[in-house]
């Protein structure tokens, strides 16, 4: 499994935007941003693999885009139009695996995974 580290967090006002990043400590095929708010389930939010396919939660379609610099092991999340309801901790997660589909937003396939990063939006 590799490490992953994650930064750009912090505090915006609705409609603000934040631009998260995650370091990977290898290559991995297929990436993913999670996020949990309290008293609340983690939830995927943006997947992305190797070839450039893509998921979105419904919830920030039009508003989030996630990108991966394959070269840099890198993982971004642009937030947009940011609301109330997106105020969580984002977790990176990682898994070194082709999907048929597109790459998955369930929690249970993902081997690795970052300590998170806290975004609030008021």
């Amino acid at each position: 499994h590799v490490q992953l580290v994650e930064s750009g967090g912090g505090s915006v006002q609705a409609g603000g935007s934040l631009r998260l990043s995650c370091v990977a400590s290898g290559y991995t095929y297929t990436m993913a941003w999670f996020r949990q708010a309290p008293g609340k389930e983690r939830e995927g939010v943006a997947a992305i693999d190797s070839e450039r396919r893509t998921s979105y939660a419904d919830s920030v379609k039009g508003r989030f885009t996630i990108s991966k610099d394959n070269a840099e092991n890198t993982l971004y999340l642009q937030m947009n139009s940011l609301k109330p309801g997106d105020t969580a901790m984002y977790y990176c997660a990682a898994v070194n695996r082709r999907y048929t589909m597109y790459p998955p937003l369930k929690k249970n396939v993902y081997k690795s995974w970052g300590r998170g990063t806290q975004v609030t939006v008021s």
